[in-house]
């Protein structure tokens, strides 16, 4: 079977003969009337003129074959110099035979002249044009194959890159879902301890329903912003029930926002950090803000808590490491997210990326 990509090169072949073709109709058309001009027309030279321009046609083919056999490399200059070299002469010979040949039906060759002379005066006339057409063929045969070759390379690099950024998002994405399993069992069990049954019990209720969405959504990387806030309000009942009623939940959400794109599960670290490192910290009734805003464009996430404060670790948290990691992947430097410590008791963990809907996706 022959490969989709000779066949593609086959059919650039076809349009230089094709070209030579219209040149062939130009020149026998530019012979006719100079023939009306001067008062004698004559249609031997015409058909002689469009048949030798013809054969050229067909002789591309060398040039064709040979750029292909010998393709440009500095370790190979002059090997494939010494080709082309001889190939044009082969050319220029062929070309040289086949307008004698011609010239002979059509009486061109003046009868004082010997066969070998007009010949050799045949090969010497056409041997420079037929030169400089071989080298622009073979020009343009490799500008086209160097053009083929490059857009190929960055179709596979795109290909590549998409890849390995899909494998780096479910690779992110299977780290997180265990640290948040884990978390939530761990607090379901510190319940279940504390003889709590009738809280673990719908701890573990509201725990089936998230680990649902999460299993059944794992090959999205980004999902709606409704769809995101839908999973924050499920996982925080959980930590409501575990906290019962020390723990306070504003929400500032945008509603022109809500259809916009957003990475899956980007909130969720953020607000387990606030409920872990904030609110659970504290003795009194805990606080957590989750704002959404629009900002030149891009969608702005906020998550505040009214703990004891931002205090950053060398290592990093997974969550936070893991956010910045999914950010980079999917947006590079149009994204950013930032954790700090706000006026008074309290940590501030906002993201910001480009925004984007469902339509544009």
């Amino acid at each position: 079977m022959v490969s989709r990509k000779f066949l593609k090169l086959d059919r650039f072949w076809l349009i230089i003969a094709g070209g030579c073709a219209v040149l062939a109709t130009l020149s026998s058309f530019a012979v006719f009337l100079n023939s009306r001009l001067t008062g004698r027309t004559s249609w031997n030279d015409v058909i002689f003129t469009a048949s030798l321009w013809l054969v050229f046609a067909a002789l591309t083919r060398i040039p064709y074959v040979l750029a292909h056999r010998f393709p440009l490399r500095r370790d190979e200059v002059t090997r494939t110099l010494g080709a082309h070299l001889i190939g044009a002469l082969v050319m220029s010979l062929c070309w040289a035979s086949a307008g004698v040949l011609l010239a002979w039906p059509f009486a061109r060759r003046p009868a004082q002249i010997s066969f070998s002379r007009y010949y050799v005066s045949s090969l010497l006339t056409n041997l420079s044009l037929c030169v400089f057409l071989y080298f622009a063929v073979l020009g343009c045969v490799y500008a086209f194959s160097y053009y083929r070759e490059v857009r190929e390379r960055e179709a596979q690099q795109a290909r590549l890159a998409a890849q390995l950024a899909e494998a780096r998002l479910s690779a992110l994405r299977v780290q997180l879902n265990p640290h948040f399993l884990f978390n939530s069992l761990n607090a379901i069990t510190v319940l279940v301890r504390d003889q709590n049954t009738q809280d673990a019990s719908r701890m573990l209720e509201l725990l089936s329903g998230v680990l649902r969405q999460v299993l059944q959504s794992h090959k999205r990387q980004e999902v709606t912003l409704d769809e995101e806030l839908q999973f924050i309000e499920k996982y925080l009942a959980i930590e409501q029930v575990r906290f019962s009623d020390r723990l306070e939940i504003n929400w500032s959400i945008d509603p022109a926002l809500r259809e916009t794109l957003v990475p899956e599960f980007i909130l969720q670290p953020l607000v387990e950090n606030s409920v872990r490192h904030g609110v659970g910290r504290l003795s009194e009734k805990g606080l957590i803000e989750i704002r959404a805003a629009a900002a030149d464009g891009d969608v702005v996430l906020s998550v505040r808590d009214n703990g004891p404060g931002y205090v950053a670790t060398p290592e990093g948290g997974v969550g936070l490491a893991n956010t910045r990691a999914r950010l980079e992947t999917l947006f590079g430097e149009a994204a950013e997210l930032n954790v700090s410590s706000v006026n008074g008791p309290g940590t501030l963990a906002t993201v910001r990326f480009p925004m984007r809907r469902q339509v544009d996706a």
